[in-house]
């Protein structure tokens, strides 16, 4: 066996390494700390943009984005939605995957949500909206539809707001913070800005993995689309269980 000499130079070996691996965790930490704080700040001028665009007369009104530009724009959001990472024993927070917004939580203003809304044929859809306001004392939303040739704002009761994921969940560390195989979910359908109903095929292996989702989708003879990838920021839990 190691003579007490080796014993005591590797657990001092080992102390070295575990300081070092924290202080680097610590740094890393800070790191994405500073990223989130520089996102926010660019959210807060987007939208003091937006304002500015919406509410001035001697602006022009803005340009209607082109639709290429915005499916980008929403794989983007996708792509840069950051990755929860819990200390050890942490549990994921609120909006964390699959991880629902507590009972209480206002989404705040320029926050992604899937919201229920009125087609002008009478129908019920969820669309991918952004919100302007929330007014506590009717506690009604006021969203905008994200698909600007829409330019469509919308106010809607509690009840019709799913607020979007604000963290990615890692499933190879919190598996329990995202959907499982056959759960009924409302998902984003590829190149569209509308939530449909779908099944989880298969939840993300890795952390930068989608899911495969199969669409209700009654073409199909088992009533089904053939599996589709969706990204976790745009998948939520479906609210309404019957098929209308």
């Amino acid at each position: 066996s190691a003579s007490p000499y080796y014993r005591t130079k590797l657990r001092g070996l080992y102390t070295t390494a575990k300081a070092d691996a924290e202080a680097e965790c610590s740094i890393l930490r800070h790191a994405l700390d500073k990223i989130a704080e520089i996102k926010s700040l660019l959210e807060e001028r987007r939208i003091a943009a937006k304002m500015a665009g919406v509410y001035s007369d001697s602006d022009p009104p803005r340009k209607t984005m082109r639709r290429g530009v915005l499916m980008t724009l929403l794989q983007q959001s996708a792509m840069t939605l950051p990755l929860w990472i819990g200390k050890p024993g942490e549990s994921p927070p609120p909006l964390c995957g699959a991880t629902p917004a507590s009972s209480d939580y206002v989404a705040k203003q320029g926050d992604k949500v899937a919201a229920r809304v009125k087609a002008v044929d009478g129908d019920e859809q969820w669309i991918l909206a952004e919100v302007v306001s929330y007014n506590h004392s009717t506690n009604k939303y006021e969203v905008d539809d994200i698909d600007e040739e829409g330019k469509e704002r919308h106010t809607l009761s509690r009840r019709r707001i799913i607020p979007l994921p604000q963290w990615k969940a890692n499933p190879e560390t919190d598996p329990e913070a995202l959907f499982s195989k056959d759960q009924l979910v409302l998902a984003l359908y590829p190149q569209t800005t509308c939530f449909y109903r779908a099944l989880i095929h298969t939840p993300p292996h890795r952390p930068q993995d989608d899911y495969s989702v199969l669409f209700e989708d009654t073409s199909y003879a088992d009533g089904y689309s053939p599996p589709l990838n969706v990204a976790q920021r745009y998948v939520v839990a479906c609210k309404e269980n019957k098929k209308k």
